[in-house]
C-alpha cells in the first residue's frame, strides 16, 4: 500500500514578485476599476469625454487626500471619527479669517492651522490619556461640527477672494486640476513615508502589537501623536480645498465625509483591525469610489442609493476576508 506524497507548499516570500503581485488585493483591485470604468463608458455616451472624466475626479480626491493619513491611524489601531467636523471648523474659521479682511494666504493658513490643532487635540486625548481614538473623535466630531453651527446658525459665509478659487477650481495643465495633481504628489509621499521609511515600519509594528513596538524602543504615544497631526492637517487641506471648490462655508459641509474616507481606506486593503494595508490600495479604491459616484451621478441614481451602496460595501469589505478564512479552514 502507497502513501500519497504530501503537496509541497512554497512559502510566500519564495515565490516570484509577480505572482505576488498578480495574486495581492491591489490586483483585485485594478480589475475592479478597469471593469467599473467600461462599465461606465457603455452606461453613458457622456463618460468618455476628458473634461467629463477631470470633473470625475473632484469625486474622489478631496476625500481621499484625508484617507492617506486615516489609512496611517488605522493601521497603527487607531481611529479618528472627526474628520468631516474638522473640515467643517476649517472652513468656518477660514470664513471669519476672510470676513476680517485677510487675504488667500491668511485664510490658507488659518485652515491648516485649525485642522492641526484638531488633530492636536484628539492626539493629546489618546496618546497622551490613553483614551479609546473611537470614543475622543466621536466626541470632538459631535463638537468641532458644534462650534461651526454655533457660529454659524444657518448662515454662510460667502465672498471668499478670487485667487483663492484656484485650490478647488483651478487647473495646473490642460484638463488636470489643482486637486488632482495635489492628490498624485500626497499619494507618492504618502507610500514614501509608508512603505520606505522607518517612521513607516513603526505604524507596522504598533499596529500589529503595541506593546512588542514599545519593548524594542518605539515611542508608541509620539508616533500616535503625530499621526492624530498628520489627519487633521489633511483634513485642513481638504478643507481649503472643499471650501474652495464651494465658493462659500456652511456649518454642513463635509456632513458623512467620514464614512466615505474609512470605506476608501478599508476597501483599499487595510486591516480595520490595524497592522497590515498600503497606500497604493487606497489610491486604487479611491479611484473606484469617485468613478462609481461620478457613474452613478451620469445615470442620475439617487443620492440615497449612493448611501446604501456605500454602507453595503464598508460591511462587504470587512466581512468578505473573514468569510474567505473561515472557508479556507473548513
Amino acid at each position: 500500500m502507497t502513501t500519497k506524497p504530501t503537496p509541497r507548499v512554497i512559502p510566500d516570500r519564495l515565490t516570484s514578485p509577480l505572482s505576488r503581485a498578480l495574486r495581492s488585493w491591489e490586483a483585485l483591485l485594478f480589475a475592479v476599476a478597469v471593469a467599473v470604468f467600461i462599465a461606465n463608458s457603455f452606461a453613458s455616451p457622456y463618460f468618455l469625454n476628458a473634461w467629463n472624466l477631470s470633473d470625475a475626479t473632484f469625486n474622489f480626491t478631496e476625500k481621499a487626500m484625508i484617507a492617506f493619513a486615516m489609512a496611517l491611524l488605522i493601521i497603527a489601531g487607531e481611529i479618528d471619527l472627526s474628520v468631516a467636523s474638522i473640515i467643517a471648523l476649517a472652513s468656518t474659521v477660514m470664513g471669519l479669517v476672510m470676513t476680517a479682511g485677510f487675504g488667500t494666504p491668511e485664510i490658507v493658513l488659518a485652515g491648516l492651522a485649525t485642522g492641526l490643532a484638531c488633530g492636536a487635540l484628539n492626539g493629546f486625548f489618546v496618546a497622551r490619556l490613553g483614551l479609546p481614538s473611537i470614543v475622543v473623535t466621536i466626541g470632538t466630531m459631535s463638537l468641532f461640527r458644534g462650534i461651526s453651527y454655533i457660529v454659524l446658525g444657518d448662515q454662510a459665509f460667502t465672498g471668499y477672494p478670487k485667487d483663492f478659487a484656484y485650490f478647488g477650481q483651478g487647473y495646473v495643465w490642460w484638463v488636470f486640476s489643482f486637486e488632482l495633481v495635489l492628490f498624485a504628489v500626497l499619494a507618492i509621499g504618502f507610500y514614501i513615508l509608508l512603505h520606505r521609511t522607518n517612521f513607516g515600519r513603526a505604524v507596522y509594528a504598533i499596529g500589529n502589537n503595541p506593546t512588542a513596538a514599545l519593548f524594542s524602543g518605539i515611542r508608541v504615544e509620539r508616533v500616535r501623536f503625530i499621526l492624530f497631526l498628520l489627519t487633521g492637517l489633511m483634513s485642513g487641506i481638504a478643507a481649503v480645498c472643499l471650501t474652495s471648490r464651494l465658493g462659500s462655508t456652511r456649518p454642513s459641509i463635509a456632513t458623512g465625509m467620514e464614512l466615505e474616507v474609512v470605506t476608501m481606506v478599508v476597501l483599499g486593503g487595510v486591516s480595520i483591525l490595524g497592522g497590515s494595508g498600503s497606500i497604493p490600495g487606497v489610491v486604487l479604491a479611491a479611484i473606484i469610489m469617485g468613478l462609481v459616484t461620478f457613474g452613478f451621478g451620469l445615470l442620475n441614481v439617487p443620492g440615497i442609493v449612493m448611501s446604501i451602496f456605500l454602507g453595503l460595501l464598508l460591511i462587504g469589505t470587512i466581512a468578505l476576508p473573514r468569510l474567505a478564512k473561515g472557508l479556507r479552514r473548513g
